[in-house]
């Protein structure tokens, strides 16, 4: 899931502050999250609260941390 928060927040041409504002996670934890090798270690509350501020914004994580993650961009992200 860390690779997935990454390319989704470049998806959408955010900062880690961009994604802290819209999912009320901190930095600090975003940056931890991403930094993880695999799956990111944070609390299944703030896993939540990054997944839906990016679906929000038109992102759909497609695969599984373990079976080819990624993440498709919707028509109403690229319209943005």
């Amino acid at each position: 899931m860390s690779s997935q928060i990454r390319s989704a927040r470049a998806a959408l041409r955010w900062s880690v502050s961009d994604l802290a504002r819209a999912s009320g996670v901190s930095v600090s934890t975003i940056k931890r999250a991403e930094a993880a090798a695999n799956v990111a270690q944070i609390t299944g509350p703030n896993m939540i609260a990054l997944r839906t501020a990016l679906e929000n914004e038109g992102i759909e994580f497609i695969g599984s941390p373990d079976d080819r993650p990624g993440i498709r961009i919707t028509l109403s992200a690229l319209e943005k």
